[in-house]
């Protein structure tokens, strides 16, 4: 993969209107290998754009595994980890969410966990990502909540969103993810993501609580450029395929 690429996909999507999609994939959802390597081949005509793997919680060591098995069934697809901590790290993805957690108050998520990492990805050709990561309230707390000992973001005060948003654009960071953690109850509202892409032309990641089609398409007419499916993926993978319908619709449309 060239240099830079991944981040000039996410700029591209900034420039086109383009949308993409995401599938999480929490290495400790993952028992059985065999198993895992054929749900990835029956998804391979499914229209994926990036494949994340991490969690608030990675428990097994099997990181290396999952993405060498990722790679030999969907080897045009980037993968990215999407790091809980400084552990989940490999040397074999294509880029890493360098995820600073700007919507909490924790040292450790802020820059901690970095400069744990940083000299081991000083080493690797991957792509490091900078990005804002923002907890919104999902209705019920959350794994990463609990894990990042962080209050999430009201869902309903949309300037506070943007103030820590704009906050992270003036650090440095280029890409941003509005988060409404594992499992939760609802989704983060049109309007937070609204108010984000008014504010700041940057690459958005939404996800969380996106379990149907219509929540999907919520997210992404309210400006969401990666739509990021993670637990209802994995409980019905026809679900990334009616997504993946859905794009091809909208990029045959809107070219």
């Amino acid at each position: 993969m060239n240099p830079n690429s991944i981040a000039q996909t996410f700029q591209s999507f900034v420039l086109t209107g383009n949308k993409a999609l995401a599938w999480l994939i929490d290495p400790d959802d993952i028992v059985d290998i065999p198993s895992f390597q054929e749900l990835l081949l029956s998804m391979s005509d499914t229209p994926i754009d990036f494949i994340l793997v991490g969690g608030s919680l990675v428990q097994q060591k099997n990181l290396d595994d999952i993405i060498r098995c990722i790679k030999s069934a969907l080897p045009n697809i980037p993968v990215l980890i999407f790091p809980g901590n400084a552990i989940q790290f490999s040397e074999l993805a294509d880029g890493i969410l360098f995820l600073s957690l700007i919507s909490g108050r924790n040292p450790d998520l802020l820059i901690g966990q970095h400069v744990t990492v940083a000299p081991l990805l000083a080493k690797t050709t991957m792509e490091v990502l900078p990005t804002g990561y923002m907890l919104v309230d999902g209705g019920n707390h959350s794994s990463i909540q609990y894990i990042s000992q962080t209050l999430p973001l009201p869902s309903d005060k949309p300037e506070l969103m943007v103030a820590t948003a704009l906050a992270g654009k003036y650090l440095g960071l280029q890409y941003f993810y509005l988060e409404a953690g594992s499992g939760a109850s609802q989704a983060v509202p049109a309007q937070l993501i609204k108010s984000f892409k008014r504010h700041i032309q940057a690459p958005l990641f939404v996800g969380g609580g996106l379990r149907d089609l219509n929540a999907v398409k919520a997210a992404y007419q309210a400006g969401a450029d990666i739509v990021v499916v993670g637990n209802a993926a994995a409980k019905n993978p026809k679900f990334l395929r009616e997504i993946g319908d859905f794009l091809t619709t909208i990029r045959v449309t809107s070219n």
